[in-house]
């Protein structure tokens, strides 16, 4: 197998790997899996909402929209302290990568000073920082660059094609060019989507065409399970089949062989084995925490015995 990682990949090629038969298609991913990863470590991150609902976006998945009734308390924008003291307990339960959330449209500049102030909070503590805040301009990436941040989280949700049914307050190219100016500035680009939006096969096979012929792959792909929120349109949505799942973080895995694949949102209504067979088809983080931003997630009690069960070590 060689070392040379594919940058590009065909919409036709891609679609068959993810319609092989599917215990070649996850040995194959695991195959690249080990060969690029520990494939007996899964990372622990932490996400912390730091400024929680009042966003004007109408994405028709998320409790955090104006345009939904979905009985979210708006909260205000956290102080400093707050964020440190969540990062030192995060730390402490064993995460070594803390992300914080904003539901913001974009990033004001009225707001960068606080955010910088943040990030260098976490990278005290040794952990590695990521955020997500919506759009940003060239300059306010450059700027959290030089405040030591690693990783900012930006995502496409969807294929193109699909996107509008989605969200029509920004576009895709929106989120693209946000994309390549988190690139620009040498921040690490963590970029996936979101399964159960009502989407077709193709949909999830065109999101990981594009991610994987960007012109450098995402080192972070969070693949998300919908959660459902009341109050939301995609609230009675049907549920993502299982294997349509797993076959799409093994696709992920193949085309972006170096990439984190993260499981994120939505491991509060997955069973343990399906859990373990998306970490043998290479999903290799997760997120600890009782909630990711304002949902519900996978208990830290409950992530630990099932680690320990699989003799998977958190790092």
């Amino acid at each position: 197998m060689s070392d040379e990682v594919k940058k590009k990949w065909g919409l036709d090629e891609l679609e068959t790997i993810y319609d092989s038969p599917f215990n070649d298609l996850i040995w194959n991913s695991h195959n690249i899996h080990r060969k690029y990863h520990d494939p007996n470590a899964v990372q622990i991150s932490t996400l912390m909402s730091i400024k929680t609902g009042g966003c004007p976006e109408d994405c028709k998945y998320c409790s955090q929209s104006i345009k939904y009734d979905t009985s979210l308390s708006l909260e205000k924008f956290l102080s400093v302290d707050e964020v440190r003291e969540q990062a030192i307990i995060a730390k402490n339960n064993g995460a070594s990568r803390f992300c914080m959330g904003a539901a913001w449209r974009n990033l004001k500049d009225s707001n960068l000073h606080k955010i910088t102030d943040m990030i260098k909070e976490v990278k005290k503590l040794g952990m590695e920082s990521c955020v997500t805040l919506g759009m940003i301009t060239d300059v306010q990436a450059q700027a959290l660059k030089s405040a030591g941040l690693d990783y900012y989280n930006h995502n496409l949700d969807t294929s193109r094609e699909y996107y509008e049914k989605v969200v029509t307050t920004r576009t895709y190219q929106d989120r693209l060019d946000t994309l390549q100016n988190i690139r620009d500035a040498g921040i690490k680009v963590c970029c996936g989507g979101i399964l159960g939006l009502g989407e077709e096969k193709i949909d999830r096979i065109k999101l990981i065409h594009v991610l994987a012929n960007l012109e450098e792959h995402p080192e972070s792909v969070p693949i998300n399970q919908l959660v459902k929120v009341q109050g939301t349109p995609y609230f009675d949505n049907t549920n993502v089949d299982e294997f349509d799942f797993i076959r799409t973080i093994a696709l992920a895995r193949i085309a972006m062989p170096k990439s984190m694949v993260r499981l994120s949102a939505g491991r509060d209504s997955m069973n343990d084995q399906m859990q373990a067979l998306c970490f043998f088809a290479g999903a290799n983080s997760i997120f600890y925490g009782e909630e990711l931003l304002t949902t519900k997630n996978a208990g830290v009690n409950h992530d630990r015995v099932l680690l320990k069960k699989l003799k998977i070590n958190p790092s």
